[in-house]
């Protein structure tokens, strides 16, 4: 476990100092999917959501998220967010979404982004209970990072 940054030589848990960290720009990009049955697509493209637009909801949502999640990750240090954009594509099978998230700090901002698509494809799901239960949350991840120690990530693509 030392080698861990969240404990301390004991084993404990602790926030990571920070302090004497540079404040750089730092930004970061996580993507996510949602699968649906045809039915709750065509309700949402023909915009029949009795609940509104799962899409606009869940951008708004994506971003509220992006903003609190020092709130909901307990290690996680708040930070100034100087954007948070969650953008939605429709696919074959439901939704892509994909989170940007940028700031200047001591750290990064993928939990943000994580977190930022993980809340907008939630929203989406509660939106659209009613007329699909089976709908399926997967591959959430980071795709892309930038700023910091570590400098620029890009994860390698995974055939399909």
């Amino acid at each position: 476990m030392a080698n861990l940054t969240h404990t301390d030589p004991e084993g404990r848990l602790r926030m990571v100092d920070v302090g004497d960290k540079a404040v750089t720009t730092r930004e970061a990009v996580a993507r996510g999917s949602i699968a649906m049955s045809a039915g709750a697509r065509r309700a949402v493209r023909a915009g029949a959501v009795k609940k509104g637009d799962p899409l606009q909801v869940a951008r708004i949502a994506g971003i509220q998220a992006a903003k609190r999640t020092w709130e909901l990750v307990p290690l996680c240090h708040q930070l100034p967010l100087a954007h948070v954009s969650v953008d939605l594509l429709a696919t074959s099978r439901g939704y892509d979404i994909e989170a940007r998230v940028r700031t200047s700090a001591q750290t990064g901002v993928e939990m943000e982004a994580l977190t930022a698509v993980s809340v907008a494809a939630l929203t989406i799901y509660d939106m659209l209970k009613a007329v699909d239960k089976s709908m399926v949350i997967s591959n959430i991840h980071v795709s892309e990072k930038r700023g910091g120690r570590s400098g620029h990530y890009v994860r390698p693509r995974s055939p399909r």
